[in-house]
């Protein structure tokens, strides 16, 4: 069965996920699959791989593998594809944080950053879409983010790799659409997770602004990212334009 007979389901999609050991990633890995994905979930921690791919069953599996290790990108793609079929769907979620005065952020710091988020994403991008390319067919989705929109103190490393994505997408959005894989990005504010604690970690009054500036009056959860990303899927598989959601969004 493919989306083109069942317009509201994934079955016959296999997802590839990065920073599929994290809350996140897990939680975006189960709403994929419970919309009939199979999914392979990857990272650096295999422990966390493999207890987030039993949490989610039979339709999961995983792969180790470090985003930053770019010159294995490909290996790792092929690997994916002769262990459990064509990657038909991409989700660059992997990523680090770093809460520090740009004055503070020294060059080291800020290319450890875009390693991690935009030139590992990069580098699985290229890895996957000539496949995609072939068989006139795919996914290619980057979770941004809020700092991806306007400017948030004390992120400057973080900022500059989110709004990197935008650019990103536009790019081979323009590039590959026309050959049938679409490129999306969804940019969620701020959703509870590990990485969010740590942010807000001693800093009420920082807390107290971000949810006055929030709509929702909290902050977003992985579920809320899992079902847009699932249902942005869907959008990008029946149609070629790039879509640009975003969750919880801050009042400017």
């Amino acid at each position: 069965m493919t989306p083109q007979d069942h317009p509201f389901g994934l079955a016959g999609e296999l997802a590839l996920i990065t920073g599929g050991g994290s809350r996140l990633g897990l939680v975006m890995a189960q709403c994929l699959a419970q919309a009939g994905a199979r999914v392979v979930l990857m990272g650096r921690r295999e422990e966390a791989l493999r207890a987030a791919a039993d949490r989610i069953g039979p339709a999961a599996d995983y792969l180790v593998h470090d985003v930053t290790c770019i010159e294995d990108a490909p290996a790792r793609v092929a690997e994916v594809g002769q262990r459990f079929g064509a990657v038909t769907i991409l989700v660059n979620n992997a990523g680090i944080h770093l809460k520090q005065p740009a004055l503070d952020t020294t060059e080291e710091a800020l290319r450890r950053v875009l390693e991690t988020h935009v030139v590992g994403a990069h580098a699985l991008s290229r890895a996957v879409a000539p496949a995609m390319l072939a068989r006139g067919a795919g996914v290619v989705l980057f979770i941004a983010s809020m700092a991806s929109l306007f400017g948030i103190p004390q992120v400057v490393a973080y900022s500059a790799a989110k709004s990197a994505y935008l650019g990103m997408v536009r790019t081979l959005a323009a590039e590959w659409s026309p050959r049938g894989v679409r490129v999306n990005a969804i940019a969620p504010g701020w959703i509870a997770t590990d990485m969010s604690r740590k942010a807000l970690a001693g800093d009420p009054e920082r807390q107290r602004r971000i949810l006055d500036r929030t709509p929702l009056g909290r902050l977003g959860t992985p579920e809320d990212v899992g079902s847009d990303l699932t249902k942005t899927a869907l959008l990008a598989l029946g149609e070629p334009q790039v879509h640009f959601r975003r969750l919880c969004v801050y009042r400017l």
